[in-house]
C-alpha cells in the first residue's frame, strides 16, 4: 500500500470571488499562491491562442501547487485525487503545463507531466478534458 492521498485545503475566499464573477487576473495579485488562479489564467491564454503565456501561467501554477502539496504532507509521490475539489487547481495547472510544453516543442517535459498527472489521479485528465 502506498502513501495516503494528499488533500489540499479549500480556497474558500477565491471560490467566492470567482462565483461572483471576478476575474482570475484581478485576483491573482492578492492570492499569488493559488494554483487554481494560475491554472485559470493558463486555460484562458490557451483558449486565446497565447501558447507561451499559457505555458508561463501553468508553470507558476505548477510550482505554487508543489509548494502547497509539500506544506500539506506530500513527499513527492502518492495520490492527489481529482475528486477532492481543492486539488483541482494544481491538477489543472499540471495538465495545462503538459499541453503548453508540448505545443512549444519541449522534448521530455510533456511525457514527464503526463506521467505525473496519471500517477496523481488516473481520472484527472479525462475530467479536465470533459470526457
Amino acid at each position: 500500500m502506498g502513501p495516503e492521498p494528499t488533500l489540499l485545503p479549500a480556497e474558500s475566499e477565491i471560490y467566492q470571488h470567482l462565483a461572483l464573477g471576478q476575474e482570475a487576473l484581478d485576483l491573482v495579485a492578492k492570492h499569488p499562491t493559488s494554483s487554481l488562479l494560475w491554472a485559470i489564467l493558463a486555460e484562458e491564454a490557451w483558449n486565446e491562442g497565447r501558447t507561451v503565456d499559457s505555458y508561463a501561467y501553468a508553470r507558476v501554477g505548477y510550482h505554487r501547487g508543489l509548494d502547497s502539496l509539500r506544506r500539506n504532507g506530500w513527499r513527492g509521490v502518492g495520490p492527489i485525487p481529482w475528486e477532492h475539489e481543492p486539488n483541482r487547481g494544481f491538477l489543472r495547472a499540471l495538465y495545462a503545463l503538459g499541453r503548453a510544453s508540448s505545443a512549444i516543442g519541449e522534448a521530455e517535459e510533456p511525457e514527464r507531466i503526463e506521467k505525473f498527472l496519471n500517477d496523481s489521479d488516473p481520472a484527472a485528465k479525462a475530467a479536465i478534458e470533459g470526457k
